[in-house]
């Protein structure tokens, strides 16, 4: 594969947050991409939200309104997978974070690709082994991990799975190096190296917070100022969702063990549907714009 040859049909499977960042990453650096998702809705939203992120890159004369506009002619839309896989050279599967489903993309995906297609996976945490197995050609199943928001964040990680050619590690690296991204390699273990600390922190913060150590705002303003984070990890665990938070802690305390066992909190916080940015209300209160609400935070529990 050239790093420069944008003919090649970049296939987006699942059209929430990552998807949407993943579909405008690729269309701004001029690759046709296909955006499958089973809800029409989701669909439409995505491409306002992309149309949205290009209007700003527009307004801070980081994009041109013509890349924009041809980015937005890049993106086609679809509900049928099968139909929109074919031709496709690279496969990201982003849909939740549920082994019985991605395997089920990865089969349906695998029986109509070229054999030269590269299937990749957005997980987070699960591994990049097991998602291959529902592959008949495992080689080229890798673990591509992007990071929210997609059009901000810089990093791609790479997780080759035990069977995974060396030619499906390099095509990857080339596609992140295209789309201006920074690619590094972690081998295939749960949470691999970003999850793991990311979700280990947030995880704590809740136990202060729960404890009743600081308020939430004191927690995030200390690590963005102590730490020079850009975000606290109350705020950033209200941006990924607490929903999908609590699936993959549970997921890293069954395979990595005690450390990684969920604050209750965080338990109560789901089961009340506190899951975060996305509905309005998690560790903060947003406003319709999801501009964080002053004040809002939760002092100790629900």
């Amino acid at each position: 594969m050239s790093d420069t040859n944008k003919a090649e049909k970049i296939l987006i499977v699942g059209a929430g947050q990552m998807g949407t960042g993943i579909a405008h990453a690729f269309a701004l650096a001029g690759y046709p991409v296909a955006l499958v998702d089973q809800s029409q809705d989701a669909l439409d939203l995505s491409i306002s939200k992309i149309k949205s992120i290009l209007a700003g890159g527009v307004r801070l004369k980081k994009v041109s309104q013509a890349d924009a506009d041809r980015a937005i002619r890049l993106i086609t839309r679809s509900q049928d997978l099968e139909s929109s896989a074919r031709g496709a050279d690279l496969v990201i599967e982003t849909a939740s974070e549920k082994i019985a489903i991605k395997h089920e993309i990865v089969r349906v995906v695998d029986a109509v690709v070229s054999a030269t297609a590269v299937i990749a996976t957005n997980t987070s945490a699960l591994g990049i082994t097991e998602i291959a197995a529902a592959s008949t050609h495992p080689g080229r199943v890798i673990g591509m991990h992007f990071f929210n928001p997609v059009h901000i964040m810089k990093l791609v990680e790479i997780i080759p799975g035990l069977m995974t050619d060396q030619a499906t590690t390099d095509k990857v690296a080339a596609w992140c190096k295209v789309i201006e991204k920074t690619s590094t390699v972690v081998k295939d273990s749960p949470g691999f190296v970003t999850t793991r600390m990311s979700v280990m922190l947030g995880n704590e913060a809740m136990y202060m917070l729960a404890e009743g150590l600081a308020s939430a705002e004191d927690i995030d303003t200390s690590f963005r100022l102590g730490f020079s984070h850009p975000m606290g990890p109350l705020e950033l665990g209200d941006l990924t969702g607490w929903d999908t938070r609590l699936s993959v802690l549970k997921y890293l305390h069954k395979t990595l063990g005690e450390k990684f066992r969920p604050c209750p909190l965080i338990i109560k916080m789901v089961e009340s549907g506190r899951f975060g940015r996305k509905v309005g209300h998690g560790v903060y209160n947003y406003a319709d714009d999801g501009s964080k609400i002053p004040g809002s935070g939760l002092k100790d529990s629900l």
